[in-house]
């Protein structure tokens, strides 16, 4: 929430927060001070009626648009100038819990964006919002219609492309890839599709033990991520 605040491109309407948040929480104030927003001091009860069941609110709830569509040529802008860039895309991973993860990550580790596929991904949620804590607001998310036309894309604007398969001949530390790199995630259990695969530069593995078949999907990504931002 104090991410989505703090976001200039974020518009925000309305955010609903009890008295004592209030009087504890000096960032909010200031934050609500710089967007010239009035708060609508209320009970908990009140935030507990309009958030979804189970939701965990903490006293305080906001109201705000989804962030504006990104496409690829913002990612290239964006890597403009800028090396080392790192990319992650998500062939069909649809929970929200391991995209919001994923995005947690890439904002750790320094990537400036995230692609998922148009379809077979989960929304802008409550919950993938959550899972991100705060790297929604800092990580560009890219839908692509197209998936292997998106990766066309980013070999334009001059990204290696590496798909992570547990039957690649290399490691990704072996590969040493530097630059603008685009790392390629499938869904658990069935990886990347054939297509996906094919366009992607090369295979790489992440190095480990025969104790499990895989790591999951949100783990592999940071795995990978912190080999690349260590470089």
């Amino acid at each position: 929430m104090m991410a989505a605040l703090a976001n200039e491109a974020r518009k925000c309407h309305r955010l609903l927060i009890t008295a004592e948040v209030l009087r504890t929480h000096r960032d909010v104030t200031m934050l609500l001070t710089e967007r010239r927003m009035t708060p609508e001091t209320v009970d908990r009860a009140a935030i507990d009626a309009i958030a979804p069941r189970g939701a965990v609110h903490q006293g305080i709830a906001l109201s705000v648009e989804p962030l504006p569509d990104a496409d690829i040529e913002d990612l290239a802008a964006v890597a403009q100038g800028r090396e080392p860039a790192v990319v992650v895309v998500l062939d069909q991973v649809t929970d929200p819990h391991n995209v919001g993860a994923v995005m947690r990550s890439a904002a750790a580790f320094g990537a400036i964006g995230l692609v998922v596929t148009e379809r077979h991904a989960p929304g802008e949620t409550g919950t993938l919002a959550k899972a991100a804590s705060g790297a929604l607001e800092k990580v560009l998310l890219v839908r692509a219609v197209n998936l292997a036309r998106a990766l066309d894309q980013l070999k334009e604007a001059g990204f290696w492309i590496a798909g992570l398969s547990a039957d690649a001949s290399a490691t990704l530390a072996a590969a040493k890839l530097t630059g603008r790199v685009a790392v390629v995630l499938g869904a658990e259990g069935t990886g990347m599709r054939h297509l996906t695969r094919e366009h992607c530069d090369l295979l790489v593995k992440l190095p480990q033990t025969d104790a499990v078949d895989s790591l999951n999907v949100s783990n592999a990504a940071a795995v990978a991520l912190y080999e690349l931002f260590r470089r």
